[in-house]
């Protein structure tokens, strides 16, 4: 899909959850030069071009002069015939500027598309557990403004009128705003034992909801620390205690720190968000090409040469078959080859392609995958191509030789660590010092020792000793141990499934 140069979209993104953004969306962001988004929405950029520029514009809604320099950035952007996303939070024509911003760009004869999103009354609502509307709790459904503006100022409605509607009050509100709806609608005649809830940070893993009666509320609000969130009055908000679900899932709340690369972690981050986890991504390094980047292309299109092809990760995988399928071969290639896969993981890769591996095995040590290898077919004078990422040393190019294969070893990626003073790892130490952290996951023993020089090698082993610590493997157990770290937790199947399943078996009971 190819759009005229110079144009806006203006996407809502949700109240939170990133994967409530619609698919539309997702697909406009992917395509975006520039990516202009209220700081609320940031997690969304997980999918936005590696190489587009990113501006933060502040929260969501902000005042009237922060508005104007943003619909010029806007207008700025796509006359230098860039594609810009204006990512929102929640819905952009909904108590939100995103009206004011394509009503500029009309007037400035800039091209711009407004893709909806889930306004935070009704995501945040929903992951409560409180339906906006309900059989039988009234036919009405008011969205009154409240903190989206940004300004202290009471809404200006007929506050009789709400107060006698028999149907659902929904309110973004904060600070003093919600003990001020409240106190306007009893004072009103609304009676004091109405049903009323709170949700904060409504759709993160850090959800907090409070429900109670409209007196209780009031008195709730009076007394504590005024803070933001939906504010839901009416019968539906009674049925929080039958059909709550999100703070049900066996990792709410729990921050777990994921140490795979980025282009590794999503399966992982995904099956933790599932659960209700919060995934903190912490990559220990970054990828960049291998020294020799041909060489890839070489191996791919002279690999029916080789008797197997053994992958030892899941990217070297990806990009072996990358090489392959952009060069005058495809996948039938490999017809007459065997392949072995290193780890469940890099096996699904495979398997997503069309290919079964002939050998999976999991983290082990470089003669049993000798031994598996030459159960499946003898190694005395086979060819061996060794794909691997630089990290993994070539120890299982050396044991296969050592069995008699013709072995070549190829770095199909490099990686490099993240310094320790980068802010990501400043930021994870403090997070760890201060008990913010749950639970850190490694799927290598290479991760691991990465992850202490990043946080500090001589406080790595006493701060990882306050949390779980989850080890696919046995290896990397090992590594662990002789690192400092007490029973890492390994999971009875050395995939990412079952370090999950590990993780909510720990978490289970506390």
């Amino acid at each position: 899909m190819t759009f005229p140069i110079g144009r806006v979209f203006i996407i809502g993104a949700g109240p939170g959850d990133p994967g409530l953004i619609t698919s539309r969306g997702l697909r406009l962001l992917a395509q975006a030069d520039v990516v202009v988004y209220d700081t609320a929405v940031e997690p969304v950029l997980r999918w936005a071009r590696p190489d587009a520029e990113r501006i933060a514009v502040g929260a969501p809604a902000e005042h009237d002069t922060a508005q104007a320099a943003i619909s010029m950035l806007l207008a700025e952007k796509a006359r230098d015939g860039l594609l810009v996303a204006r990512l929102k939070w929640g819905d952009p024509f909904v108590f939100d500027s995103g009206g004011k911003e394509a009503m500029f760009l009309h007037e400035q004869r800039i091209t711009f598309e407004v893709v909806p999103g889930v306004p935070a009354a009704i995501g945040s609502s929903a992951y409560a557990g409180i339906p906006a509307t309900y059989p039988g709790a009234g036919d009405a459904l008011v969205l009154l403004r409240g903190q989206e503006n940004s300004s202290d100022r009471m809404p200006q409605v007929n506050w009789k009128a709400l107060a006698d509607l028999d149907g659902t009050i929904a309110s973004f509100a904060g600070g003093p705003a919600v003990a001020g709806i409240l106190q306007q609608l009893l004072d009103h005649g609304m009676a004091p034992d109405t049903p009323a809830a709170l949700v904060r940070q409504g759709t993160l893993p850090s959800q907090l909801t409070t429900t109670g009666t409209m007196a209780t509320m009031l008195a709730a609000a009076t007394e504590g620390e005024p803070t933001a969130g939906l504010l839901v009055i009416g019968k539906v908000a009674g049925l929080r205690e039958h059909l709550r679900w999100f703070d049900e899932r066996p990792l709410f709340g729990r921050r777990i720190v994921v140490t795979r690369s980025p282009e590794q972690a999503p399966e992982l981050v995904d099956a933790l968000e599932a659960l209700g986890a919060q995934a903190v991504q912490a990559p220990t390094v970054r990828i960049v090409p291998p020294e020799d980047p041909e060489a890839l292309d070489r191996a791919a299109s002279a690999v029916d040469d080789y008797d197997w092809v053994v992958f030892e990760s899941a990217g070297a995988a990806t990009r072996f078959l990358n090489a392959l399928t952009r060069g005058p071969r495809d996948l039938r290639a490999l017809g007459r080859v065997s392949v072995c896969a290193i780890g469940p993981s890099t096996a699904d890769r495979l398997a997503t392609a069309g290919i079964r591996a002939d050998v999976v095995t999991p983290e082990a040590g470089p003669d049993r995958l000798g031994e598996a290898m030459a159960r499946f077919a003898p190694l005395e004078g086979q060819r061996v191509l060794v794909v691997r990422p630089d990290l993994l040393r070539d120890v299982v190019s050396q044991e296969l030789t050592r069995q008699g294969a013709d072995v070549s070893d190829l770095v199909a990626y490099r990686t490099e660590p993240v310094p320790p003073d980068s802010p990501r790892a400043q930021d994870l130490y403090r997070q760890l010092l201060e008990g913010r952290i749950d639970a850190v996951t490694f799927t290598s023993p290479t991760a691991l020792r990465r992850f202490a020089v990043m946080i500090g090698e001589e406080q790595a082993a006493d701060l990882l000793n306050t949390i779980t610590v989850v080890a696919i493997g046995p290896v990397t157990a090992a590594a662990a141990l002789e690192m400092g770290i007490n029973a890492p937790l390994v999971p009875a199947a050395y995939t990412v499934s079952g370090l999950v399943q590990a993780l909510v078996d720990r978490f289970r009971n506390r």
